[in-house]
């Protein structure tokens, strides 16, 4: 490779990438992806300044597999790029004596139904929750509860597979919708077939948050709370985050707080996590817990709150250093804010507005994340968002102006599927 020891990425992220790239030594970066993933998401074509290993990793077996025939890698640090890839790097971390997770605490993350098993042994508040293989088992879960509920993948991510219900009569059209967009081969996973586990849950209302925190040899090094909106309707899907968030100090150490019983219960080794809770009547609800660097440019807003950059710090972590990071508690020296836009399904024929959206001051990043050609879905997913700005600000009201209006000023024009045709295998890539 070369002489720098190789940083192992495995699973292609789009964020990840573009951000280890800043401060890795040329060529330093090994990327690890399944053959279809590689094809689906174009990955041949942007990753230039990596070694791409094209892998079946996501077999059974395959971490075991992949180091056996990879023993000399040698690797500094080995990360995950999507939430599919945590146990794979669990375990090569353990083969290569690296810092990690560790295997135990991956797979439990890594499923939904297992961290609400272990979480709630350990007095964490969670929604009543079920595993379900047919809408019946979904009507005697209401019929429990009295509804209204949630249907999920217990093994996907990004909403993808999932659905309010709101009415008893919705069940059955609920189940063929989400049962059937969780069987969909998304970018990062095969063609092959992947086990689809769905649960059915206890609908919890209230404000959202995430709290992103470093851990070392399962002791807390830095912690934040994020603020989440999601978009109206039956489908969970993210808008827009805010760092910090809006909230009293008391509610934040409690999110913290909770976040490390979570982390000490399934015996978390070393790593970074991305851990949702709803509060409910001033009690926090676990979501769902993953094992790996947040999405929605989650880290780009930390950096511009705190003045601390958390992917850098990260990766001096797993390469078995200790990370300077800011003092705990930390005053943030100013707001960040991220928000979303999606454009009406169908065809792009034109986008417009997005280099004056960009030069709005504040604005940090703006991105779109189709092109003329493509196809826009129907928002069910993180994945069917069409638009992206991140801006900073003294306050988050003003930061939340900015991004909004930002949004507001890319206009992509659409027009009705039937009348084009659409390359099959576009995906957005996060």
């Amino acid at each position: 490779m070369t002489a720098e020891r190789p940083v192992l990425l495995v699973g292609y992220s789009r964020y990840l990438y573009s951000e280890l790239c800043r401060f890795l030594p040329g060529r330093s970066l090994v990327l690890v992806e399944e053959p279809d993933a590689a094809r689906k998401g174009k990955v041949h074509e942007v990753v230039e300044a990596a070694v791409l290993i094209e892998d079946e990793y996501l077999r059974p077996g395959g971490a075991d597999s992949f180091f056996l025939r990879h023993r000399d890698l040698d690797p500094a640090m080995v990360l995950p790029g999507h939430d599919y890839a945590v146990p794979v790097v669990a375990r090569l971390a353990e083969h290569y004596g690296l810092p990690g997770a560790g295997q135990g605490a991956a797979q439990v993350l890594r499923d939904k139904r297992l961290t609400r098993v272990v979480s709630s042994a350990v007095g964490i508040a969670n929604p009543v929750s079920r595993s379900v293989d047919s809408p019946a088992e979904i009507a005697a879960l209401w019929a429990e509860t009295g509804g209204p509920l949630i249907l999920k993948p217990a093994n996907r991510q990004g909403a993808i597979g999932t659905r309010v219900i709101r009415d008893r009569a919705e069940i059955d059209a609920a189940w063929r919708e989400c049962t059937a967009d969780a069987a969909e081969a998304e970018h990062c996973l095969p063609e092959r077939e992947v086990e689809r586990r769905m649960l059915a849950e206890q609908l919890i209302t209230g404000p959202e948050f995430s709290v992103e925190m470093l851990v070392r040899q399962g002791r807390r090094v830095f912690g934040n709370v994020t603020e989440k909106a999601l978009y109206q309707g039956p489908r969970p899907v993210e808008q827009g985050h805010c760092v910090p968030a809006r909230i009293p100090a008391g509610l934040a150490g409690l999110l913290l707080t909770q976040t490390e019983r979570l982390l000490a219960a399934v015996a978390f080794g070393t790593g970074i996590v991305h851990c949702e809770w709803i509060v409910h009547d001033g009690v926090p609800y676990l979501v769902e817990c993953a094992a790996r660097l947040p999405g929605d440019y989650i880290p780009e807003l930390i950096k511009g709150a705190y003045d601390f950059d958390v992917l850098r710090a990260y990766a001096d972590l797993m390469r078995g250093g200790v990370p300077a990071v800011p003092a705990v508690p930390s005053a943030p020296v100013r707001a960040a804010v991220s928000w979303h836009g999606h454009a009406e399904p169908g065809v792009v024929v034109a986008i417009d507005g997005a280099e004056e959206a960009a030069a709005l001051p504040g604005v940090q990043t703006c991105r779109v994340m189709v092109k003329p050609g493509e196809m826009v879905n129907p928002l069910r997913s993180s994945w069917d968002r069409t638009a992206v700005v991140t801006a900073f600000a003294p306050s988050a009201a003003a930061a939340l102006e900015t991004a909004r209006r930002a949004i507001a000023t890319i206009e992509i024009t659409t027009t009705p599927a039937s009348a084009h045709t659409v390359n099959p295998d576009y995906q957005t890539v996060a």
